[in-house]
């Protein structure tokens, strides 16, 4: 029992440290960079193989780190709205995983509530209207511009879930 949630926080350190890393990696040009959304799939994936919990406490704590040790994002209000999207995905992905049993089907899902999340917390601190948080806004940052890393996330979160399927079972982190 102690060994397994010794597995679970050392995943998750790792996913949480790869989420600090992997927009380094992105950052060359800003643009397809954010449009990556390479924050997301560290927190989806610790989600799937540590549970809903360790899903959630990467997902908060993430975007605040990254924030403190770079600046990027800034820490208020960009990292608090990211915060909130990040911990939608970190628990709803493992939640329903458990529950659904398709990942299709709970990543769609999950996907939805966390860019709607990350809709209703920018609304909150940017307020709605001209402006603040257009509908048009909501749209482009949720979906449009985010068509590459939401296109990613569909391909590799089946992909590397259902390859490590074995891996995953023999070492019951579920």
């Amino acid at each position: 029992m102690k060994n397994n949630k010794t597995k679970k926080l050392i995943l998750s350190a790792f996913f949480l440290a790869l989420g600090i890393v992997l927009p380094y990696l992105t950052a060359l040009n800003k643009e397809i960079g954010d449009s990556l959304l390479p924050m997301h799939i560290p927190v989806m994936l610790t989600s799937l193989y540590c549970g809903s919990f360790y899903g959630f406490a990467v997902g908060l704590v993430m975007p605040f780190i990254k924030s403190l040790i770079s600046s990027m994002p800034p820490l208020y209000p960009n990292a608090v709205w990211m915060a909130t999207e990040l911990l939608t995905y970190g628990f709803m992905l493992g939640f329903l995983t458990k529950k659904v049993k398709n990942i299709y089907i709970s990543l769609i899902v999950t996907m939805l509530l966390g860019r709607a999340t990350w809709g209703i917390a920018k609304c909150i601190l940017l307020g709605v209207g001209e402006n603040g948080f257009t509908l048009t806004m909501f749209i482009m940052g949720g979906f449009v511009d985010s068509l590459l890393g939401i296109i990613i996330q569909l391909i590799l979160i089946p992909l590397i879930w259902r390859k490590n399927k074995n891996e995953r079972n023999n070492i019951s982190l579920r």
